[in-house]
């Protein structure tokens, strides 16, 4: 969804979302990291002496730790990349208005390892934010109250606190219905 306002009603509505978020986001970026490991195994036999498939390769084996060394290996692989690029002008990637635009393999896996990136700091953030709210229930927070939250670029970023109305929560679930039973006959 990108950016959204979310309301829960209690602190394990919000911990089960955010559990369901961060199992979605680890099989999707486990999708991706198939994929790419599928991807780099065949360019690895067509492409054997390039060296983006190299260092493609020694990049994928570093993703395989924990997101944040990941995230940091790929990040620093991706900046010496991206300044080689351009100095060499070896890009695979054209301008075209404001999309880039590649029909080779080597793009392909560089969109891949994005994209497992952004999932991987998404996850992470997630986490964080699971954890702070665990630190919030154990202070006992979490009585009568909705919590708002905001989300960026699908991670969590500030979370509003509003005390629920008990009157108004009771009449909420007011519930008022009549029953009509026959009268039996003995």
């Amino acid at each position: 969804m990108g950016t959204e306002i979310r309301t829960f009603r209690s602190m394990k509505e919000m911990s089960d979302s955010l559990a369901d978020q961060i199992a979605q986001y680890k099989n999707l970026s486990e999708d991706y990291s198939e994929w790419l490991g599928s991807l780099l195994r065949t360019c690895e036999e067509t492409h054997k002496n390039e060296n983006w498939v190299q260092k493609s390769a020694a990049m994928q084996k570093n993703t395989r730790g924990p997101p944040k060394k990941m995230a940091d290996t790929a990040q620093n692989g991706k900046k010496k990349d991206e300044g080689k690029s351009k100095k060499n002008g070896s890009s695979c990637w054209i301008q075209s208005g404001d999309i880039l635009l590649c029909s080779t393999e080597q793009g392909e896996a560089e969109i891949l390892f994005e994209a497992i990136e952004d999932i991987n700091r998404k996850i992470q953030a997630l986490d964080k934010f699971k954890s702070t709210l665990q630190q919030l229930e154990r202070i006992g927070l979490g009585k009568n109250v909705n919590y708002i939250v905001y989300f960026k670029d699908d991670a969590p970023e500030k979370l509003v606190l509003q005390t629920k109305d008990s009157t108004q929560a009771i009449e909420n679930y007011k519930f008022e219905a009549e029953f009509t039973v026959p009268a039996q006959k003995h």
